[in-house]
């Protein structure tokens, strides 16, 4: 089952509650998503660490109920 625009922002949001985040249904699936999240606690993470945080607050969810996702990580600075 694919997962809704509102669980990948909660799950995000559960992990960086500060952050600004979008999401973009990139397919019309449920299934590829573009997010961009925007939170101070990047700040002094590399892309891919930054990346890698996101991804841990899936939950496992990667490649199961999400299939892609593409992201962008910045700090508010960086915007």
């Amino acid at each position: 089952m694919p997962m809704s625009a509102e669980t990948l922002r909660a799950h995000i949001a559960e992990a960086f509650p500060d952050a600004d985040i979008q999401i973009v249904d990139l397919a019309g699936d449920g299934d590829h998503y573009r997010a961009r999240v925007v939170s101070p606690a990047f700040a002094g993470m590399a892309r891919v660490r930054r990346h890698q945080a996101v991804y841990a607050a899936l939950k496992g969810q990667m490649g199961g109920e999400l299939h892609a996702l593409a992201l962008e990580t910045l700090t508010p600075e960086e915007v």
